[in-house]
C-alpha cells in the first residue's frame, strides 16, 4: 500500500503545488517575515510535500518535524535532502497521540489534505491543543464536496453525491467530516479568537491532464461502488464514458479544495489577517 499511495502522491504534488492558494500562502509568509529560523511540525506528512511547497517562503533556517504513521512514506519524507534547516521523520498515529505531534518547541503546525479525512472530535481536539499551545496552523487542500466536469454526463451529479457521502465514512478518525471539514475547522478557529484567511485551492485539469484525470474518476467510481446506491451497469458505463472522453483530450475537471491559515489572537498579523479573510465559497 506504501508504494500505491506514494505514486499517487508523486501523481498529485505538482497539481496540489498550483492549487495552494496564493493569498494563503502569503498570510503565512507575512507571518514569519524577518524571522531568523523557524521550527514547523507537518501533521500526516506523506512524502514531505507540504516541506517542498513553502519552505521557499518562509525563514532562511528550518526545522521541520515530518509526522505520519505510514513507515514508507515517512522514510521517503525524511530522506529527502533539504539544505535550509533540519528534517526529522517521527512516527505517529495522529489519531491517538496528536498531543505528542504538537510536544516540544513549535511555531507553526502545517497539514494538507488531512481535515476532510477527520472526524469532528478530532478536529476539535486539534483546535483545542493547537490554541492552548497558541501556534499558527497552515491547512491546505481541503476536499470540499465541489466537482465540475465538462462534457458534462448525466450521471455526474449522483457520482458525485455518493463521492460525498462515502467521503464521510470513517477515514481511522471515526466518522469522517468530508465536505464539511474546511468550514467547520475555520468556524472553530474563529471561535477560539483566531484570525482566519482562507480561500479556494481547487485542482484544475485540463484535457492534456490525461493521467490524473483517470485516476481520480476511477477513485470516484470505486467510492460510489462502495457505497452501493447506485447500479453497477450504470456507473461501468459512467465510467466509460467519462474515461473515453480522457483518452480522447476532450476531458477537464474542476475539484474545490479550501486553504487557510489561522493566527492565535495577539500575534502580530492577527489583526491584519482577519480583515483579508474570505468565506471558502468566495472565489
Amino acid at each position: 500500500m506504501s508504494g500505491f499511495a506514494a505514486a499517487w502522491l508523486a501523481l498529485r504534488e505538482p497539481y496540489d503545488a498550483r492549487a495552494r492558494n496564493p493569498a494563503v500562502l502569503a498570510a503565512v509568509a507575512a507571518s514569519f517575515a524577518g524571522q531568523s529560523s523557524i521550527s514547523i511540525v507537518d501533521l500526516a506528512c506523506g512524502t514531505g510535500a507540504t516541506l517542498r511547497a513553502i519552505a521557499g517562503r518562509l525563514a532562511a533556517r528550518q526545522n521541520w518535524r515530518l509526522t505520519d504513521n505510514d513507515l514508507g512514506l515517512l522514510a521517503r519524507a525524511g530522506a529527502q535532502v533539504f539544505g535550509g534547516g533540519t528534517v526529522v521523520a517521527v512516527p505517529v498515529d495522529l489519531a491517538r497521540d496528536l498531543e505528542m505531534a504538537l510536544d516540544g518547541p513549535l511555531d507553526l503546525v502545517t497539514t494538507s489534505a488531512l481535515l476532510d479525512l477527520v472526524s469532528i472530535d478530532w478536529l476539535d481536539r486539534l483546535v483545542v491543543e493547537v490554541a492552548a499551545r497558541r501556534l499558527p496552523l497552515y491547512a491546505a487542500l481541503t476536499y470540499d464536496g465541489r466537482a465540475m466536469l465538462d462534457p458534462p454526463d448525466p450521471l455526474d451529479g449522483a457520482v458525485i453525491a455518493a463521492v460525498n457521502a462515502h467521503q464521510r465514512g470513517n477515514k481511522g478518525f471515526g466518522p469522517a467530516l468530508g465536505p464539511a471539514a474546511a468550514a467547520a475547522a475555520i468556524a472553530r478557529f474563529g471561535r477560539a479568537g483566531y484570525a482566519v484567511v482562507d480561500g479556494r485551492s481547487d485542482w484544475e485539469f485540463a484535457p492534456d491532464d490525461r493521467e490524473i484525470q483517470q485516476e481520480v474518476v476511477a477513485g470516484w467510481a470505486g467510492a460510489a461502488r462502495d457505497l452501493g446506491d447506485l447500479p453497477l451497469s450504470d456507473l461501468v458505463a459512467w465510467l466509460t464514458r467519462r474515461r473515453d472522453l480522457i483518452a480522447a483530450g476532450r476531458s477537464s475537471i474542476r475539484v474545490g479544495h479550501v486553504d487557510f491559515f489561522a493566527r492565535p489572537p495577539g500575534s502580530r498579523t492577527a489583526d491584519r489577517s482577519q480583515s483579508n479573510s474570505t468565506s471558502p465559497s468566495s472565489g
